[in-house]
């Protein structure tokens, strides 16, 4: 089996997405690594396996026949994440299949020829992971679960909830690409909904949001 058909097949394959069935080599055992920020014991993460090994096991590919698989669980632990990317890089496995954005980079400082196919990429483009989603180039291609444009839905429904904003605050961590475009979305569609202020709110953590809100909203008309 090709490469390029191994990798368009895990990443359909990964928890259940579609896929295109793609042919065989006899023989040939694939070699899958999964590299993700879950926990090892994380149940999420032993649902999304069973729904990916079983899609798997519908194209012809089974654990201890045809199909070997490294697992590498981090629990979003950094140093854990650049000794598996290098583990990784420096092993024998055809492809990797990536779980969440920030494992992506790591990896592909230390290789940029084995091919990585990732899932939960909120703007791989912004990123730098791949050079657009229609051709992403390089080593890497897989899914974005996120279109930008629904962040102005989001300003819609708000206005529609509390027809008398005329302000908003967007929490965001400003570290993450996704946040700072799904903001520039929101601020390009205020005017259009009669919101004139639209405040970025830098979270970096969840004992944050508590006194970002409670001081936001000490001024009227604020969502």
């Amino acid at each position: 089996m090709k490469r390029r058909e191994f990798i368009a097949l895990v990443g359909g394959a990964a928890a259940a997405w579609p896929v295109t069935s793609r042919g065989q080599q006899q023989g040939r055992t694939a070699y899958v690594a999964v590299f993700s920020y879950s926990k090892e014991n994380d149940p999420a993460a032993k649902s999304y396996n069973e729904a990916w090994l079983k899609r798997l096991s519908e194209f012809g590919w089974s654990q201890g026949r045809n199909l070997k698989i490294a697992y590498r669980y981090t629990g979003g632990n950094a140093d854990l994440i650049r000794q598996y990317a290098a583990e990784l890089a420096a092993s024998d496995v055809d492809v990797v299949l990536v779980a969440g954005a920030s494992h992506i980079r790591p990896l592909q400082q230390v290789t940029r020829t084995l091919p990585i196919v990732f899932v939960e990429v909120s703007d791989a483009v912004g990123a730098g992971f791949v050079q657009s989603l229609a051709r992403p180039g390089g080593n890497a291609t897989g899914f974005t679960h996120f279109e930008f444009d629904i962040s102005g839905k989001w300003l819609e429904l708000l206005k529609q909830i509390a027809p008398n904003m005329t302000r908003t605050a967007v929490l965001r961590d400003s570290r993450n690409p996704a946040g700072n475009a799904q903001f520039g979305v929101i601020q390009a569609l205020a005017r259009t909904h009669g919101v004139a202020e639209v405040r970025p709110v830098d979270l970096q953590g969840p004992s944050e949001i508590e006194r970002a809100i409670m001081e936001f909203a000490r001024e009227p008309n604020g969502g």
